[in-house]
């Protein structure tokens, strides 16, 4: 059943090139729903939409009754004006599908295709989901609240890309236990202090200090408290303050992100985070408004699901295009994460890391690519997950 993704090559690049062409951001992604509504039509898939966004379950219903595999492509885009010189560039300004989701939603929609034709020999049900808003972490919750993993006994994702590494081959699958993402959240500090002209310091208090000091004082949380065996990192990304040259503002803002690989690490760094600026600004006078933005736990592939992916995998590109082991997980994130909480399943990774043709740029860059080449295969590895799975 599998072998007949080589066959979608043409058709998957052409998709993807039209998805590309149609970045849309967060939740509400109406033309990208639009898309895939009319590919399922046209294969006869009944799906149902979300109620809360754009995100869509469709349903495979087998030839006979038995367990339920669940498949997912999440849908956004990012906001970063595209840099390729490609005749498929974005068409919307200031918005570009820089972390492969166009090709994600490619690759399931190329295994919906395949799955359908042979639905009478699955002793089960395949169900679809096109997710929203996973660069936000809001879209698997949120599929998940109207019910998307009800029922489901097994659950499986791809990432493509260089995310693991630029310097692994194009082509090669990448499936391991355990953990294989981070956590990752976000935080907010407001920094508040008395405003007043920059030549008399005495008679406010500086916001900017106390903000410096913040930024300095969170870095030991990393340093000084976490194992060093534990990985975790602590990024300030943004901060936002003042708007002359000679004024002390009332106000800093403090934007930045905390990744782990264990939820006791996730949760202790918020609240230090919290303490630390509450502490700092307080010795400076100031005082601090804190908020933990929650995005995911981490990425925890089930043992066995992820033996059985990669042992699939291992039949579509062979033994030496596989890796199931990683020397440490990635420190980015994924909302799939949710997922895994509610059923065993597993997130892959498909390298599409070319030099020759340009696709090693990181992700979230306006000029990241991919390979078109490997799209079969990750329409193939899901049909062959799901062959394995139902022992067809």
């Amino acid at each position: 059943m599998w072998e007949k993704c080589k066959e979608l090559q043409e058709e998957l690049v052409k998709m993807r090139r039209e998805l590309h062409q149609i970045p849309e951001l967060g939740g509400n992604l109406p033309e990208t729903r639009a898309y895939v509504e009319a590919k399922l039509n046209e294969l006869g898939i009944p799906f149902v939409e979300n109620e809360t966004d754009s995100g869509l379950i469709a349903t495979i219903r087998g030839g006979k009754e038995g367990k339920t595999i669940a498949l997912r492509a999440d849908m956004d885009a990012l906001p970063i004006k595209e840099a390729n010189e490609v005749d498929y560039i974005s068409r919307h300004e200031g918005c570009m599908h820089a972390c492969g989701h166009d090709t994600h939603m490619t690759m399931l929609l190329g295994a919906a295709k395949i799955l359908n034709e042979y639905k009478d020999q699955i002793p089960g049900t395949v169900r679809l989901f096109f997710q929203t808003d996973e660069e936000g972490s809001k879209g698997a919750q949120r599929i998940c609240a109207e019910g998307a993993m009800d029922g489901v006994d097994a659950v499986f994702g791809i990432h493509i890309g260089t995310i693991v590494s630029k310097d692994i081959k194009a082509g090669t699958v990448i499936c391991v236990p355990g953990c294989c993402m981070a956590s990752f959240d976000k935080f907010v500090i407001k920094v508040k202090g008395i405003g007043c002209h920059g030549s008399t310091p005495e008679k406010g208090v500086d916001p900017v200090n106390i903000a410096a000091h913040i930024i300095i004082n969170l870095q030991e949380i990393i340093a000084r408290e976490i194992p060093a065996v534990k990985p975790s990192v602590l990024t300030i990304g943004h901060v936002e303050a003042g708007f002359a040259y000679n004024v002390i503002p009332s106000e800093v803002l403090i934007e930045g992100t905390i990744r782990a690989l264990e939820e006791d690490v996730r949760q202790e760094l918020a609240k230090r985070i919290g303490e630390i600026a509450k502490a700092t600004a307080e010795t400076f006078r100031g005082e601090t408004e804190y908020e933990m933005i929650w995005g995911a736990p981490p990425v925890t592939n089930d043992a066995g699901m992820a033996e059985l992916a990669a042992d699939c995998a291992r039949d579509v590109v062979g033994d030496d295009m596989v890796m199931d082991h990683l020397d440490a997980p990635n420190m980015g994130g994924e909302d799939f994460a949710y997922y895994l909480e509610k059923a065993p399943g597993a997130f892959m990774f498909l390298s599409s890391s070319n030099p020759q043709k340009h696709t090693d740029v990181p992700h979230h860059n306006p000029r990241f690519n991919v390979d078109e080449d490997v799209f079969w295969i990750g329409s193939a590895v899901f049909v062959r997950i799901v062959e394995r799975f139902f022992q067809i």
